[in-house]
This record gives structure tokens, C-alpha cells and sequence, in this order.
């Protein structure tokens, strides 16, 4: 009795809460959030103890109704458009892979993959990212130069965050570029890319950070960091972006092991930012210039603005030391692209939200990549090395942004493409209908049938009768510019 009492009373609070974010008017996605932990509740108190069956999506995964869909087609297009202009091919891998696959590839996010139950005698995981079965791909093909794209589902144990577009199952959408080029023109290629993108997409300002990995082995090396901690010291340098300096240093000197000293030196460097002229002020630093392998990545990082220059994207990007990211198997130059501010929907949401606004349209980071010449080598039986370098778009962060756009615009979505829409004025006229709605479809022409009787349209209007008077507004509210009557 006294666990129902408990949880009755997690009910009544977590109601509570509920209650509290309709009142506020917050985001759908952060309150069917909390209503599904109410639910959760719910269902603890079923008939004898047993637990009620929920019906809901798992954890960290959602539904997408027509709207929504509507604009995720809508952003599909405009970033497949870009990749096809650039010369790109599309590709496609498993959903799950040969765990041993994906082993020893993601450092410490390696435990974020989902492993499968076994079936069939072989180990499966469910895919991390595209990048790793794109290897993958490359080796077992024998592959040595391409450049293509990607769509597709991935699959991480991550903590979700529904409200900034971070899931479970979340799509990819990456580009890659595989091959011997000149050094620098692919790199500089996948930031032109990300800057194409986020432009036509009109989210707001954002900002590119380049750094290299080369760069970052060689600060933690001149700092005094020990050859085995670059890893699990830069898996911590990456998490600047969600942590203060101070917890990121705390975390580095308590739980890896790093001396005070040298986490306040590779501090002093983290703490820069600039372009071309950091890069030559770094290759001077009396530290830094004792690393060769750092001063490969500033003479790259130099090239990489002079090619930027010429594609006119210099605006948005920044060379920054403390961006790390933290998966394994890059070997060269880094990037991640981050909104500064999120369009207007910002204003709409402060002016009808308040104080929420703000959270709700902060989602971070929304693409990311860079190079990684080792990793196909990894699968070669030959160990031959392919060049790589690539970009990831974080779609479901930016269809976050997106889908408030549209709730704040006065324009309506359309979920269908229907050119015209076929009623008649008449009863008993069915015949006469299918025939014409046969000849439109004939003729290539996208149609819509309305069947009569009483029905509510989901733009909110109610139609008595087919008639012309009532069915000539109801068209506009479906999106069709032209309705086809018989029977008049």
C-alpha cells in the first residue's frame, strides 16, 4: 500500500507538471515528453500489480504526422539538391553491422551502440553513424575514389533530449569525399557544403569552428600529456561546448589523472580563436612549434582559408582550439557548425513563450565532420589507406528548428501536392467522377476526390454538402488551387 501511495503521489506531481507546461504554452515535443512519464506512472498502478500495456513510441524515438513530414521532405530536398550539385552519388549499407564492424571506432562514445541479441551465430550492432559502414563499404569494394551521400537512419544509446533534437533513431545525412586531391581542396569543399546549406535553409546565424586533430595531439603533447591520455583527454576537451572550463579541468585532473599544470596550459591555448592569422601566430608560439605534427595541422589550417576565401565562406567560419571531436578515427582537420541564433522564430516564440523561448529553439550543434585517412585501412586486409574527409548534417536538430518556424508562420503547410480536387454539385454522380478523375490521373495531373456527406476537413471547416457554395473555400484549406464540379 505504501509504494501505491508513492506513486499516486508521483502521479499527482508529475501532473502537475504537465499541467504547468500547457499553461505556459510550451513546445508539443516537451510536453508529450512529460505526459509520457505520466503514463509511465499510470501504468505502475494496474488491477492486482500488474502492469498496464502503455501504448507509446520508445524512449528517445517519435511519430510524424503529414505536417511534419511535409517539412522534413522540404529540408531533405534542399540538402540532396546541394550534394547533387557538388557531383555526389548516393549509397546505401545495412541498418545493423558485424559488431567487431564498429568495434574500437568511436572511443568513449563506443558505449552509446546498440548491440543486438545474437542470431544465427553472428555478433550485429545497430549502425553508430554513416561514416564507419561507409569505410566499411569502401574497403570491401575496393573502392579508392568516390564521392557520395548518404540518408539514412543511425542508432544511439544516448540520453535523449526530445525538445533539442537529440534521439535514439535520428537521421544522417552525410557527404564524403574520398580519394587523393590536392590537399585541402575536399576539406575546403565540405565547408562550402555546410555553409550552402544552412544558408538556403534560413536558420538564423551560425558559425563554423575549424580545428586539427594533428593541432590537438600536438598541444597535449607540448603540455605535458601523457601518449595514453590523448584519447580519453580530448573525449573531455570535447565537452566544452555543454561544460565550463573550470568542470572540464576538474574532470581532467580528478577522474583522468591529468596534473594541474598541464591542464591549465592546454587551457590557455583552448581559450583561442581566430582565422588565418592564428594559424601563423601559433607556428611562431615557442611551445607549439616544437611539435611537427602541429605544425602540419597550422600549415593545413593556413591553405584551408586561403581556399575558403576564394569559395567566399570566411564569414562563418572560426579556427577554434577547443573543438575536439571526440570520435577516434579522425586523423586530420575537424569542423562542426553551430547556430548563434536561431532565426525569428526566436522573437515569435519569446513574444508568445516568455522566459521558454530560448530553450526551445537551443539545439546546438547542427553539423559536424572532418577527416579521417586511416579509417578504411582499418578494414583493407592490405591495411591500404584511402584518403577521407566528410560532413554530417544533424537533420533532426535542424527539423526541430524548422517545424517551430512553421508553427509560428501564418502560412500553412501543405501535405499533399493535389493540383485539383473532384466533387459534384449533384448526388449520384459517381460514375461521371471516377471517369474524369481517370482521364485527370491519365493526363499526369495530381487529384483529390471529395466523397460528400458530412465531414470536418483538417483545416477545421465543416462541409455540409458538396455544393458549390460550401466546397469552393474548403479547397484553399486543402492546399488544391482549382476544384473540378460536375453536376451543375
Amino acid at each position: 500500500m505504501e509504494d501505491k501511495a508513492q506513486i499516486q503521489e508521483a502521479i499527482k506531481s508529475q501532473g502537475e507538471v504537465v499541467r504547468k507546461l500547457k499553461s505556459e504554452k510550451a513546445s508539443k515535443e516537451q510536453i508529450d515528453e512529460e505526459v509520457a512519464k505520466l503514463l509511465e506512472l499510470k501504468a505502475q498502478l494496474g488491477d492486482d500489480g500488474k502492469t498496464q500495456f502503455v501504448l507509446k513510441t520508445p524512449k528517445g524515438t517519435r511519430d510524424y504526422n503529414p505536417k511534419q513530414m511535409a517539412i522534413r521532405e522540404k529540408v531533405f530536398n534542399t540538402i540532396i539538391r546541394c550534394f547533387k550539385r557538388h557531383g555526389a552519388e548516393t549509397i546505401d549499407t545495412p541498418v545493423f553491422e558485424l559488431k567487431e564492424t564498429l568495434t574500437g571506432k568511436y572511443g568513449e562514445d563506443s558505449k552509446l551502440i546498440y548491440d543486438l541479441k545474437d542470431q544465427g551465430g553472428e555478433l550485429l550492432s545497430l549502425r553508430y553513424d554513416l561514416t564507419v559502414p561507409f569505410a566499411r563499404y569502401l574497403a570491401m569494394n575496393k573502392i579508392t575514389n568516390i564521392k557520395r551521400y548518404h540518408i539514412a537512419k543511425v542508432y544511439r544509446r544516448d540520453n535523449p533530449a526530445m525538445t533539442r533534437g537529440r534521439y535514439r533513431e535520428f537521421y544522417q545525412c552525410d557527404f564524403d569525399i574520398a580519394g587523393q586531391y590536392d590537399a585541402m581542396i575536399p576539406d575546403a569543399e565540405c565547408l562550402k557544403i555546410v555553409h550552402e546549406i544552412l544558408n538556403e535553409l534560413d536558420l538564423g546565424d551560425f558559425r563554423i569552428k575549424v580545428n586539427d586533430r594533428r593541432i590537438l595531439d600536438g598541444m597535449f603533447a607540448v603540455c605535458g600529456v601523457p601518449d595514453d591520455k590523448f584519447r580519453t583527454i580530448c573525449s573531455t576537451v570535447d565537452k566544452l561546448d555543454k561544460m565550463s572550463w573550470e568542470d572540464v579541468k576538474k574532470e581532467m585532473v580528478n577522474e583522468k589523472g591529468l596534473s594541474e599544470e598541464a591542464a591549465d596550459q592546454i587551457g590557455e591555448y583552448v581559450s583561442m580563436q581566430g582565422g588565418m592569422d592564428l594559424a601563423e601566430r601559433l607556428l611562431q608560439d615557442h611551445k607549439m612549434s616544437q611539435s611537427k605534427q602541429a605544425c602540419a595541422g597550422l600549415s593545413d589550417i593556413k591553405l584551408l582559408f586561403k581556399y575558403l576565401q576564394l569559395f567566399h565562406v570566411t564569414d562563418k567560419v572560426v579556427f577554434d582550439l577547443s573543438l575536439a571531436r571526440g570520435l577516434d578515427y579522425y586523423t586530420g582537420v575537424i569542423y562542426e557548425a553551430v547556430l548563434t541564433q536561431a532565426s525569428a522564430v526566436s522573437a515569435a516564440n519569446e513574444a508568445q513563450n516568455g522566459a521558454n523561448a530560448e530553450e526551445s529553439v537551443s539545439v546546438g550543434s547542427v553539423a559536424g565532420g572532418g577527416r579521417y585517412d586511416g579509417l578504411v585501412g582499418m578494414f583493407d586486409p592490405k591495411g591500404r589507406r584511402v584518403p577521407c574527409v566528410g560532413v554530417s548534417i544533424g537533420i533532426e536538430r535542424i527539423f526541430s528548428i524548422m517545424e517551430q518556424k512553421a508553427e509560428a508562420s501564418p502560412e500553412k503547410v501543405r501535405t499533399t501536392e493535389v493540383q485539383i480536387m473532384v466533387a459534384s454539385a449533384q448526388k449520384n454522380l459517381l460514375e461521371e467522377r471516377l471517369q474524369l478523375i481517370s482521364e485527370l490521373w491519365n493526363a499526369g495531373i495530381k487529384v483529390g476526390v471529395w466523397q460528400g456527406g458530412v465531414r470536418t476537413d483538417q483545416g477545421g471547416d465543416t462541409v455540409n454538402n458538396p455544393t458549390l457554395r460550401v466546397w469552393v473555400p474548403c479547397v484553399s484549406t486543402r492546399g488544391s488551387s482549382v476544384a473540378a464540379l460536375s453536376g451543375l
